[in-house]
């Protein structure tokens, strides 16, 4: 695996968030035995899978386990898709879309057993991004900082995309494809944008979504600190 990292120490408004109570992932399908053993002794308590029913064909190594996984899907296979020109306009579209979804993602986290939340998706990139964006700006995180953290995903993923997009023959479709891969900055603080101008800011956002006030503080309790 590639793209798996702890959020533990990002700045936040009333500290920074903890060691130990967010990591975002891509698809854990891809992890050994070893990989379980080592999300264990990390102490995780719920595993978030954002990915939509079949969407893969391999085994989740924690399907079967009820009092960790859940599988919250951020998108509806019957919503209507538009021709995105952008990662960033097809973000927006998705946020639009589907509040009460995002709503219910975020509040898994809040909800969760002590212990570490794990949430991914297939990559790790787009659904995972946009969660975990979320959860950071409720938990008081300025969009600068979540951003530069949605632009790791590129840094990280590097050696399996490179790989693909040499296999893609056609100069055109390669660029294309270059494009939508990418993780720049840009697409986050778009969306971000988006849905303070729209949705009155996150919080907002999700509380429309069907978030309570008390999950929201408990998530806020979840996943700050202010100690050293």
């Amino acid at each position: 695996m590639h793209n798996v990292r702890d959020l533990g120490g990002l700045p936040v408004r009333d500290g920074h968030i903890k060691q130990g109570a967010l990591i975002r992932a891509e698809s854990l399908t891809r992890l050994g035995d070893g990989g379980v053993d080592r999300l264990a002794a990390e102490g995780v308590s719920r595993v978030i899978d954002l990915r939509r029913v079949g969407e893969s064909s391999e085994p989740h190594p924690y399907a079967d386990d009820g009092d960790i996984y859940v599988n919250l899907p951020v998108e509806d296979p019957g919503d209507l898709k538009t021709m995105a020109e952008s990662m960033a306009e097809l973000y927006v579209e998705m946020v639009d879309a589907r509040p009460d979804l995002f709503a219910g993602a975020v509040a898994a986290i809040a909800d969760a057993p002590a212990g570490a939340v794990v949430v991914h998706c297939a990559g790790g990139k787009d659904r995972t991004g946009l969660v975990v964006a979320m959860a950071l700006t409720l938990a008081g995180a300025d969009p600068d900082r979540v951003a530069a953290d949605y632009a790791l995903t590129q840094e990280r993923n590097a050696p399996l995309v490179n790989g693909y997009l040499e296999s893609i023959e056609d100069e055109t479709a390669r660029e294309r494809v270059r494009e939508f891969i990418a993780t720049p900055e840009s697409n986050m603080l778009t969306v971000l944008e988006h849905i303070d101008a729209e949705h009155g800011g996150v919080e907002a956002y999700l509380r429309s979504g069907g978030l309570s006030e008390d999950q929201a503080r408990r998530l806020r309790q979840r996943l700050v600190t202010d100690e050293t």
